[in-house]
């Protein structure tokens, strides 16, 4: 492969670290991996060409560190960082330093980020595209009379969320107009504290929605391709658990209809590389734009199974200023994939981590099986970072044999020294409502719950 790189740093650990390494072997191109001091003996530090010690363990001592990445880069003459999910992978700060040194980021451009870390300017943007958004605001609400115009408008519940916010904060559920005022007042003051400015905007909770997002891929001459789309409502605490593709749910129309919307959205945007566009639809088939994910997703191996693209691959080359080659006729799904996260969680005991010594670690194998982890036996899970510590992804010809031989591949999966969330998978992929396909975003709590 005719790259503009040479040795890309990998700026994150775990799972990811390790896909991006085999990625990058794949397409000859040399490799830095960095590493806390709890993380020395992570597996995919086996492979890289050079690995620097960030020292220290806590995330804001290490993976969060800009300046100790920079000087990661310099060091080892890195030209690219790819940062995974997580972490820096949005952190416009962290790309505009990547810039100033003459480092290329595997990611979207900065232009992007900026529009996307504005939520309601990206919003904006997508509404103005002609692409359905969730019913709200698109204007700042500045005042609490303005807050109950919306409210009028817009129904109860809805929630308040910051225009910066990011990882939960900012955001305050109104269910009613007896909380609008205390919470009004206090996703301002968490807004600004977080983020440095107060400004706010209100959208409107849909209840037993579906969580569907579209993996699309865009070079910088314009061509922009989807990969078709994957079925994420099965979360806790709005982390996603389970995901699979391609939805149950939708039907052949409304799956065009979304798809086309995404590749529409992140036009309008100007998108670049590979990204994800988030939607919930309702029951009765009326999708909305929620987010895009400037990022590689934690779930893009069911895209894989199902379409057979590479999608790292394609980031690292599209990252690198090269054409789109893929067409959409090009891309022709096949069978039905379904992902499982296994945490070290308890899920007896409220599904608090586990950190520890993993004493045996036996993956199950067979046709239509991938594990991405990072783990083995006598590896010990840190308490420092996401509990992760694998992903079993299981493709089959359609959703029943898919359903089927996950379930076998959980009862293979042993994992000995810490308790993980291979139970609880089981449970779900036994439990009526989820065969039928019969499902939203608060499934897991409203009747699953805990075991």
């Amino acid at each position: 492969m005719n790259s503009l790189f040479e040795k890309v740093l990998i700026a994150n650990r775990g799972e990811i670290a390790l896909r991006i390494v085999r990625a990058c072997r794949e397409m000859d191109l040399k490799t830095v991996g960095i590493f806390s001091d709890f993380d020395r003996n992570l597996l995919h530090l086996q492979y890289v060409d050079q690995k620097v010690s960030l020292g220290g363990n806590l995330p804001g001592d290490t993976y969060l560190n800009i300046d100790k990445i920079i000087k990661a880069c310099i060091l080892t003459k890195a030209d690219a960082v790819h940062p995974g999910y997580g972490f820096l992978s949005e952190n416009i700060h962290f790309v505009q330093k990547l810039r100033e040194n003459g480092i290329a980021f595997i990611g979207p451009s900065e232009e992007v980020l900026r529009k996307m870390k504005n939520k309601l300017l990206a919003k904006k943007i997508i509404h103005d595209s002609g692409v359905p958004v969730v019913p709200g605001s698109l204007e700042v609400v500045n005042t609490i009379e303005e807050t109950r115009n919306v409210a009028a408008e817009i129904g109860y519940p809805f929630m308040i969320k910051a225009c910066l916010g990011g990882g939960g904060r900012g955001i305050r559920v109104v269910e009613n107009d007896r909380n609008l005022k205390e919470a009004f007042l206090s996703a301002r003051r968490e807004a600004k504290m977080a983020f440095g400015s107060e400004e706010i905007y209100i959208e409107k909770i849909i209840n037993h929605a579906r969580h569907i997002e579209v993996q699309i891929l865009a070079d910088q001459f314009g061509k922009n391709i989807h990969l078709g789309e994957r079925e994420c409502s099965l979360q806790r605490r709005r982390q996603k658990i389970l995901e699979e593709a391609p939805s149950p749910f939708l039907t052949n129309e409304l799956r065009q209809k979304i798809c086309e919307a995404a590749v529409k959205a992140a036009m309008a945007l100007g998108y670049t590389t590979c990204g994800t566009l988030e939607f919930l639809v309702t029951n009765d088939h009326q999708f909305y734009f929620m987010e895009l994910n400037a990022r590689i997703q934690v779930e893009h191996p069911i895209t894989e199974m199902i379409s057979g693209v590479d999608i790292l691959r394609e980031q690292i080359q599209l990252a690198a200023g090269e054409p789109l080659r893929l067409n959409p006729d090009d891309v022709n799904h096949r069978g039905h994939a379904i992902e499982m996260r296994i945490n070290a969680e308890d899920p007896f005991r409220n599904f608090s981590p586990t950190p520890g010594l993993i004493k045996s670690f036996d993956i199950p194998r067979g046709p239509g099986i991938r594990i991405d982890s990072h783990c083995y036996s006598g590896y010990e899970v840190p308490p420092f970072y996401d509990s992760l510590i694998a992903k079993l992804i299981v493709w089959d010809s359609d959703r029943e044999h898919s359903i089927r031989r996950s379930r076998e591949a959980l009862r293979s999966f042993t994992v000995e020294g810490v308790s993980t969330t291979i139970p609880f998978h089981l449970k779900i992929l036994q439990n009526e409502d989820f065969l039928r396909g019969d499902f939203h975003t608060r499934f897991i709590e409203d009747e699953i719950g805990e075991i």
